[in-house]
């Protein structure tokens, strides 16, 4: 067989015209302009007294449609920069450097502040969020939820703020809020590699954060979900406080298992235990969940709280503790503060929260995994605007994209639609970008400029 045959005939030249790369990066930087996300950012970022050749606003957006599109590094500005012919002016990586070094906390504040503009304005456009779902089924109508968590940013220099961390590993330690019903990142606050994962201050104001990314419609049922590190009388008090005559606000956070949960658990009787649900929210085998608050002493924690546990046989080779071994159960625990409905429902809504874990992934795969500079100010400013940059493709899926694509993670984005390639045309005072007609995608990619063209002009 002549594995070769096809490479026989093919020659490479230097010469091409008319033909243009990561044509749907387009997509993501028209959405920005048509959002008004580009406008909000440049009245934000303005100087009193500084007219800079390349606007601020722009700037961090292009910078944004850049880690969307799969760039790691500020230098990698240059693949929109060389399409002048589609994308128009781009600043030199220079200048982004610069643009970043500029952004201090006003600065922040001010983005944030356009952030939620912005995001009001999307989830108008949508007539709200869609629900939240678990369990195969929706969370609730109207409610709105929102998954704290860290993780750990490796660094492979020695940078401002890199440390030691708990995972005996080098670099940062950011903690983040994205929202479950949209995949938006609505908070990021970079920390130090050895910065608690605990620390309440720290999920306080990345928490205080995100609320305040939310439209004040969908602010008035909350469900915050997180893991133990959140499990901390200043977080639940906190939280706790929030609930008004007008807004709910639930919780739903890890629980540590200490000697008083074993003895709890141990003073259950068979009978308490019920079958837990799996994630199409049919029964799951081998799992049970049970009610522990009757059998705990919760002085000092908020009124209503309640502590719920589940067991499940472990697979093979998991690591488990003494108290594990003697039954041969594996238990993990919550508190939640929601007074009705099932175990067997509050347990699969807790365990959704994994999901924020597939969201830190695509987030790493989308600038959160390599911070370009020695300076902690400038890597702050490079994780906001990752955090732009999750968002577009949020609002892009939301927006723009049907079936498999519209919940397709970032990497198959990029490789079906993002860096697609078209020749450009000119013809009747217009560009034509013309994308091939056999691409398997391109029906999905004509749709969705279609679809942000049709996005009203910000007022």
């Amino acid at each position: 067989m002549q594995f070769t045959a096809w490479s026989k005939d093919l020659r490479v030249t230097a010469d091409g015209t008319g033909v243009v790369s990561h044509v749907g990066a387009a997509l993501l930087r028209m959405l920005a302009d048509r959002a008004g996300l580009t406008g909000a950012l440049s009245v934000g970022l303005a100087r009193r007294g500084r007219w800079p050749v390349h606007d601020r606003g722009r700037v961090l957006v292009d910078l944004a449609v850049m880690i969307a599109d799969g760039g790691e590094a500020i230098c990698d500005i240059d693949v929109l920069r060389h399409q002048r012919e589609v994308f128009g002016p781009v600043a030199s990586d220079t200048t982004v450097w610069r643009a970043l070094d500029e952004i201090g906390a006003t600065q922040l504040r001010r983005i944030a502040a356009a952030r939620a503009k912005v995001r009001a304005r999307i989830w108008h456009l949508l007539d709200g969020p869609p629900a939240a779902r678990a369990a195969g089924r929706d969370i609730g109508d109207g409610v709105v939820v929102l998954d704290v968590d860290s993780t750990i940013v490796l660094a492979h220099s020695d940078k401002d703020g890199a440390a030691p961390t708990y995972k005996h590993t080098y670099g940062f330690h950011p903690i983040l809020v994205t929202c479950d019903n949209t995949g938006e990142m609505l908070a990021i606050a970079l920390r130090p590699g050895n910065a608690g994962a605990n620390t309440a201050v720290d999920h306080l104001d990345v928490l205080a954060d995100a609320i305040t990314q939310l439209p004040t419609a969908h602010r008035r049922h909350l469900l915050i979900r997180g893991d133990s590190a959140a499990a901390t009388h200043k977080v639940l008090d906190w939280l706790t406080s929030l609930n008004t005559r007008r807004r709910r606000v639930e919780y739903s956070i890890g629980w540590s298992i200490s000697d008083a949960e074993r003895a709890a658990i141990g003073a259950l009787p068979d009978t308490a235990w019920t079958p837990a649900l799996a994630a199409d929210g049919g029964v799951r085998e081998g799992a049970q969940v049970a009610e522990l608050t009757g059998l705990l002493t919760l002085t000092g924690w908020p009124e209503g709280a309640r502590v719920i546990v589940r067991r499940e046989r472990p697979h093979p080779g998991a690591q488990l503790s003494l108290f594990e071994h003697r039954d041969g159960w594996r238990y993990t625990a919550f508190v939640t503060n929601t007074a009705v409905g099932v175990l067997q429902w509050l347990e699969a809504r807790h365990r959704a929260h994994a999901r924020v874990e597939d969201r830190i992934r695509c987030a790493k795969d989308t600038g959160l995994g390599r911070l370009p500079s020695r300076e902690f100010t400038i890597n702050q400013a490079w994780c906001v605007a990752a955090a732009i940059a999750v968002d577009l493709i949020a609002w892009l899926q939301l927006i723009g994209c049907d079936g498999d694509l519209a919940k397709a993670e970032p990497k198959r984005l990029r490789y079906r639609i993002l860096h697609t390639a078209a020749r450009l045309v000119h013809g009747q005072r217009r560009r034509w970008l013309r994308i091939p007609s056999r691409w398997p995608w391109t029906q999905q990619i004509t749709t969705a400029f279609h679809r942000i063209a049709a996005i009203p002009a910000p007022g």
